[in-house]
């Protein structure tokens, strides 16, 4: 099994988080997410990831040094020029040998059972295989209409409100065969959803639609990236932690922090290395990055602590993302 990570978005919904660094290397639930993602395919049998990247594939270097670790060769490969949702996948997959490939997305948290809807596209004989899932207001997603058989009849992007009966909407990872870009353009910008696969149903290739109980979230807001944490550290989703992170309940404080005896951690914190929690500190549902300062009787409720960014002491902030190297007086 081989993967291809989409990691190439500029996560302009999560600055300024992401003027730093990119989205996949945000912290979360202790690591990168990107390293996360690793543990999770590398546990399913993958023997090889690629990162698909913009024009800059030096941020990623960490990422592969620390897969070094797992029994998983990792690549970086960059994207000069914007290709879309698939035309980079389109050209390593089409040079990368035999498939199957998984296709995943650099920013969606699932405990998607990996292995299984791999087995299940070989099994079905399929040239492109879909993770689906359910939701119920379709309208801001695309919606694949399948069949009893689990084959995929249409897709439909993005339907207003109660057009549509299907409640199955595109999870965004894919199994695909080397042939599942035969119909498609070469070169220049491809789009999975306004592309590949309405080609691939054109033409009489079998197209697999497996709808998964998995967890399912988009972290691409400062909201979602939280709630992903509370889904994680509250256990409704499997997701593996950073091993260098002390767990107690659903609060994470990596062994390098140091928080004062005497401050609160509430309810789904995760405190990363090197960041310092002063005495009588309150904090809940947030997320406090690398190296930063949370002062004396500061409170810190639903928020996201950018790297080396300072809570002043007393100060308050809630439901706010504090831009890393930033301080609230």
């Amino acid at each position: 099994m081989r993967a291809v990570i989409l990691a190439g978005g500029k996560g302009t919904r999560l600055r300024p988080l992401t003027e730093t660094r990119p989205k996949p290397l945000l912290p979360f639930a202790g690591d990168a997410f990107a390293v996360g993602l690793l543990r999770r395919l590398d546990q399913a049998g993958c023997t090889h990831a690629t990162f698909l990247v913009g024009h800059d594939a030096q941020p990623f270097a960490p990422v592969q040094a620390l897969a070094e670790a797992l029994d998983i060769a990792v690549d970086v490969v960059t994207e000069p020029e914007p290709l879309d949702t698939a035309g980079g996948a389109r050209d390593l997959i089409r040079g990368g040998g035999d498939g199957p490939f998984v296709v995943c997305n650099g920013d969606i948290l699932t405990d998607l059972d990996y292995a299984g809807l791999v087995a299940s596209h070989r099994a079905g004989g399929a040239t492109a295989t879909l993770a689906l899932t359910r939701v119920e207001d379709t309208s801001t997603f695309g919606v694949v209409d399948v069949d009893a058989g689990c084959r995929v009849r249409a897709f439909v992007e993005k339907p207003p409100p109660g057009t549509v009966a299907a409640d199955t909407v595109n999870a965004g990872t894919y199994v695909l065969e080397r042939t599942a870009f035969d119909r498609c353009p070469v070169e220049g910008p491809l789009s999975f959803e306004r592309a590949v696969f309405p080609a691939l149903l054109e033409g009489g290739d079998l197209v697999l639609g497996i709808v998964a109980d998995s967890f399912w979230m988009d972290l691409g807001t400062p909201e979602r990236y939280l709630a992903g944490h509370r889904a994680v550290l509250g256990g409704e989703c499997a997701w593996p932690l950073g091993p260098d992170f002390l767990r107690e309940g659903s609060v994470l404080v990596h062994r390098d922090a140091d928080v004062a005896a005497d401050a609160v951690l509430g309810d789904c914190v995760v405190v990363c290395a090197g960041a310092r929690v002063a005495a009588g500190a309150y904090l809940t549902r947030s997320a406090v990055f690398e190296d930063a300062r949370i002062g004396a009787d500061a409170r810190v409720d639903d928020a996201i602590v950018g790297e080396a960014a300072t809570v002043a002491a007393g100060a308050a902030v809630t439901g706010v993302v504090v831009a890393p190297g930033a301080t609230v007086g």
